[in-house]
């Protein structure tokens, strides 16, 4: 799984975009899941709604966030097919969330069925 983090401020900045380049944006990421899908590696992805809530605790305190105490902010995920870590890490390195110093978590899918 590819978790995709940035910036709140970088969010905020994406929200202020005008249609123009917001439409870019999104094709950028398109074209990039696009040459993933064409690979027959993807699985599915989506992006995350900038407002939630964070249940926490034994006493399942509720706070506003997903960035209440953190400066990062996960946008969003795609689930690929991959033979190795190695073969995900290449495949994250086309994110264009690396155009605005973003981050791309590569971690393994534990399978708890088997």
């Amino acid at each position: 799984m590819l978790i995709f983090r940035n910036s709140a401020t970088s969010e905020d900045e994406f929200q202020n975009l005008s249609p123009e380049a917001m439409q870019a944006e999104l094709d950028k990421w398109g074209q990039w899941i696009g040459g993933i899908a064409a690979q027959g590696k993807l699985v599915s992805t989506d992006a995350l709604d900038h407002t939630g809530k964070i249940v926490k605790g034994s006493k399942h305190v509720i706070t506003d966030g997903p960035y209440i105490e953190s400066k990062e902010l996960v946008s969003g995920y795609l689930t690929l097919s991959a033979g190795s870590i190695e073969e995900a890490i290449e495949l994250s390195k086309g994110c264009p969330i690396f155009e605005i110093e973003g981050s791309v978590e590569v971690r393994p899918l534990m399978n708890l069925g088997e």
